[in-house]
């Protein structure tokens, strides 16, 4: 059952990805003093360290946004998408989330089961994670503690720009 709902959350995203691609919407950008665009994420941003946040940057953000979304995700979790942290309702003006910090806005449920941040973790070999931020046309009417698919569903023709950080973790044994 659980294999089914990461397959069918996976699919949703790419869809909702491949369907904002096609639509030419807006690029925005995703950076991180901590680690370059397909990078190392270090270690003290892991399990295997103090398991904080790294800092991020935003930038380009459209207008026109009324809203930001983060979401955090690992595709190469063996079970499928593993999603490590998801915020909502972010200001559009917000162009830096400081490292270790909880950005204002409405923090849902990630795949640990918890609420916040919880960094790469993988059981064996290199993963890639995805830092998305997402531009909204509107604040989303969804509760604190949701879990992904409902924030999927939720901005379901709402997203105007996206930009995304990719960097790469491997536990050292």
């Amino acid at each position: 059952m659980r294999k089914a709902i990461i397959a069918a959350t996976s699919a949703i995203l790419v869809a909702a990805i491949a369907s904002f691609a096609a639509g030419g919407g807006a690029k925005m950008k995703v950076t991180s003093s901590a680690f370059q665009e397909g990078g190392n994420i270090p270690s003290k941003f892991t399990c295997d360290g103090a398991n904080t946040s790294p800092p991020l940057q935003i930038s380009d953000v459209p207008s026109e946004a009324k809203s930001l979304v983060l979401i955090v995700d690992d595709p190469d979790a063996p079970s499928g998408l593993f999603t490590h942290w998801v915020v909502w309702n972010l200001s559009a003006q917000a162009t830096t989330i400081a490292e270790g910090s909880t950005p204002k806005g409405v923090q849902g449920t990630n795949d640990f089961g918890k609420s916040g941040y919880g960094g790469p973790c993988p059981p064996s070999g290199a993963h890639r994670y995805y830092f998305r931020v997402f531009a909204l046309d509107r604040e989303l009417d969804l509760h604190s503690g949701a879990k992904r698919s409902q924030l999927d569903a939720a901005m379901k023709g709402h997203v105007i720009a996206q930009g995304e950080l990719m960097g790469r973790y491997s536990r050292k044994k």
